[in-house]
This record gives C-alpha cells, sequence and structure tokens, in this order.
C-alpha cells in the first residue's frame, strides 16, 4: 500500500474532514502539522496554494481538501459518496455549502463590535434555514449512511461547542433537524477523535481582537498582560 501522509495543522477544519474520511475507511496514514506562520520550504513545493491540507501519497502531493476526499472516496472502500451521479453532484454542492458556512462562522468569531456579531448570528441561522429544509429523519444527512457531507460538518459543529460555552446566541432553537444531526456527529468515532478539542479552539478565539473575544473569561493559562 501507498504510503499516506495528512500535512496539517491543529485547528484546519479542512484538514478534519479529510482524516475524518480516512479514519471511516479504516486507512493508515500519518499526519504531519506545520507552523502555518513560518511555512517550510517542502511545504510550500507541494501545496502551491500555501494552505493545508495536503496528502502526500508516496512522493505525490494532492492539495485541496475536496479534491482529496474524492481522491479516497475513489481509491479506499467503503464508498462515503452516493453511487448515483445526481445525488453525488448534490453532495458535493452541499460540501461546497459547508465551506461557504466556515467562511460565515469566520465572519462571526472575527465582527469588531457588538452589532456586527447580531448580524452575523442572523447569516448563519439562514444558512441553518437552508440546512434544515433539505434534511431528511437522519441520523446523517443521508439518512443511515454516514457520508462526505457528514465529515464535512463534524469539524463546523465543534465551533458551536465553543461558542455554546460563550454566551446563547440561539444557534439552532429553531432547527430541530440541524441540532440532531450536530448531536449525531459529536458522537461518531472518526469525528470524535479527528475534530480538534474544545480548549485549543477556545484559546485562539479568545485571543483575536473581536467583540466574540469580549465576551470571553480571560485564559488562566496565559501570561499576565499577553492577549
Amino acid at each position: 500500500m501507498q504510503k499516506l501522509t495528512l500535512v496539517s495543522q491543529l485547528l484546519c477544519p479542512y484538514v478534519q474532514r479529510a482524516a475524518i474520511v480516512l479514519k471511516e475507511k479504516d486507512v493508515p496514514f500519518e499526519r504531519r502539522d506545520v507552523d502555518m506562520a513560518n511555512k517550510p520550504t517542502w511545504f510550500l513545493a507541494c501545496s502551491p496554494l500555501g494552505k493545508t491540507p495536503v496528502l502526500l501519497v508516496d512522493d505525490d502531493a494532492i492539495f485541496e481538501s475536496a479534491v482529496i476526499c474524492d481522491y479516497l472516496d475513489e481509491t479506499f472502500a467503503p464508498r462515503l459518496h452516493p453511487e448515483d451521479p445526481l445525488e453525488r453532484a448534490r453532495h458535493r454542492a452541499w460540501m461546497e455549502f459547508g465551506s461557504a458556512l466556515l467562511n460565515r462562522i469566520w465572519a462571526f468569531y472575527s465582527a469588531g463590535d457588538e452589532e456586527a456579531l447580531a448580524a452575523k448570528v442572523a447569516e448563519i441561522k439562514a444558512q441553518f434555514r437552508h440546512l434544515e429544509s433539505v434534511l431528511g429523519d437522519g441520523p446523517y444527512f443521508a439518512g443511515t449512511n454516514f457520508s462526505i457531507v457528514d465529515a464535512v460538518f463534524g469539524p463546523i459543529f465543534r465551533y458551536f461547542d465553543v461558542f455554546d460555552t460563550i454566551d446563547d446566541f440561539g444557534f439552532f432553537d429553531e432547527f430541530t433537524k440541524v441540532r440532531a444531526w450536530r448531536v449525531q456527529l459529536a458522537a461518531r468515532p472518526s469525528v470524535r477523535e479527528t475534530v480538534s478539542p474544545v480548549e485549543p479552539l477556545s484559546n485562539f478565539l479568545r485571543r483575536r481582537p473581536s467583540a466574540l473575544a469580549r465576551r470571553m473569561a480571560p485564559d488562566v493559562h496565559s501570561i499576565p498582560g499577553e492577549r
């Protein structure tokens, strides 16, 4: 079997979706973290966009998470994408929807004041409204079958585990299906073992110059005066 190395960094949800797919397929792989603030030359050589994840297949590099997930699904069983071409295209579209939702989440935790923060809450809830309209009886996006769409949303929901400790933003109040899906994904072993713990993500958010960070309790482990 070819040697697989997932080039990554701890908090990247795009890395986490690829790692979830690898674990769902029980494929052995190594994980190699990089310092994104000081990107090594070898990393820039295999990642033209300078982003994680990158999957090294022996000496060949594949970049972009959606491409990596497609490669893994075409190469290793069990298949996580639907067999039907139209349904498979639909799943890929919802993967892109997940990436767009991550951009909304970034805008939420980067909002500079309370007015902007409230506006981003409304935008995220509008995205959840779309999801609520397409989810079935669960427990996963495609019913009983775990899919790559689920691998995409497992890391997304982890952000809300942190947001819930800061304040009650009411993200899921209206969306019973999305809320149930979130619970099911959090319990999935591949998600639980892959998605980064709450504490590092919480510390990352706390250090940002944002309205959300100002609501957070100080990091008791930080050096006095450090932010």
